[in-house]
């Protein structure tokens, strides 16, 4: 039994640490295709080395483009080299240009495709990633479902009998870093002398907050007007648009860092007061560590953040800055996202359909 992971950018490359190791401990056979999509090392390879992933298999070096440009230079190497792997399963990861590659790609091939974090939806279509989850969910012969939420969506949808509800495998690796780097200090904290419980952590990265130079602008004016420091982990394309559109984005409390590896981003969030983000995997890191988030878009596809009360979704202006500053909520003990088991059931679940 062979399984092939598609994967690009950096959620995928943490989803893609328990599956791998999963594999492993059931004697699967695993290959990695990396896309290039992410090919800032801070954004890609130090993940691998981290999070214990092994090197790729294939790495297509693809590179930034536009949406139509990136996922079809994706989908011509695909084709050059997805055969030559003989996958039993194509398995495709979240929502990003490299997931819909691979599911186009598969599918034209006649290969089954298995779709982790499949059913989540923001229904806002709008955002590229909505329309690249929905495609791949109706492309897949098995949707592995984080939530009892996403399966519902995916029922709704006339896609039940292919849908199992395995966990969200977020959750394993976060919960495993999480304990490995519970006692160590923050990164962002002891590098610019800030103490815990007194800063912010935030990325902001998103075409809809980034593509607009007036949005992004109202973004770093309402961080920076934060009634105390926030650390902004500037992802490349963030500074790239800021470049762009003549944006300085260094305003009024808010510090500009580079990103940071996935444990030291771990350990820089279980010291802070709060994240902001525009991220998906971020929201629900913060859920999991307990740390209050504020999500700068009009939607999230993690609803159990909200209904819980640790997430808040705001626009930017005077609403941002105030969400920001607010007390912690009160503290739960609900599990929305599974045990910390969720790669182990969905290696199973691909084993069982296609083996």
């Amino acid at each position: 039994m062979r399984i092939v992971s598609v994967v690009g950018a950096r959620p995928q490359f943490v989803k893609l640490a328990p599956i791998a190791h999963a594999c492993k401990d059931l004697d699967v056979d695993h290959r990695i295709i990396h896309t290039g999509q992410h090919y800032d090392p801070m954004l890609s390879d130090v993940f691998f080395r981290d999070l214990g992933i092994p090197e790729p298999d294939v790495h297509l070096g693809v590179g930034s483009a536009s949406q139509g440009h990136q996922t079809g230079a994706m989908m011509g190497a695909l084709d050059d080299h997805l055969p030559d792997l003989e996958p039993d399963c194509v398995l495709a990861y979240g929502d990003t240009n490299s997931t819909l590659a691979a599911a186009v790609c598969a599918v034209k091939m006649h290969l089954p495709l298995a779709h982790l974090e499949a059913g989540l939806r923001s229904f806002n279509r709008a955002m590229p990633e909505e329309h690249n989850r929905v495609l791949t969910d109706h492309a897949a012969d098995l949707l592995l479902a984080p939530t009892q939420v996403a399966a519902d969506h995916l029922a709704t949808e006339g896609l039940a009998h292919r849908t199992k509800v395995v966990g969200d495998v977020m959750t394993d690796v976060l919960l495993q870093v999480r304990d490995q780097v519970a006692e160590l200090p923050s990164p962002v904290g002891t590098e610019l002398g800030l103490e815990d419980g007194t800063y912010s952590l935030a990325t902001i990265h998103r075409a809809e907050n980034t593509d607009s130079a007036d949005r992004l602008q109202a973004i770093l004016d309402s961080l920076g007007r934060v009634d105390h420091p926030v650390v902004l982990l500037a992802h490349p394309r963030m500074l790239a648009k800021c470049v762009e559109h003549g944006i300085d984005p260094r305003q009024g409390n808010l510090l500009i860092h580079e990103p940071l590896a996935y444990p030291d981003l771990v350990a820089a969030a279980l010291h802070a007061r709060g994240v902001v983000t525009d991220s998906g995997g971020l929201q629900k890191e913060a859920f999991l560590l307990r740390v209050p988030c504020t999500t700068v878009r009009p939607q999230t596809e993690w609803v159990e953040t909200v209904e819980l009360g640790w997430n808040v979704l705001v626009e930017p202006g005077t609403t941002l800055s105030e969400a920001v500053a607010r007390p912690r909520p009160a503290d739960t003990d609900a599990t929305p996202y599974g045990d910390g088991h969720a790669a182990r059931r969905a290696v199973q679940a691909i084993v069982e359909a296609f083996a």
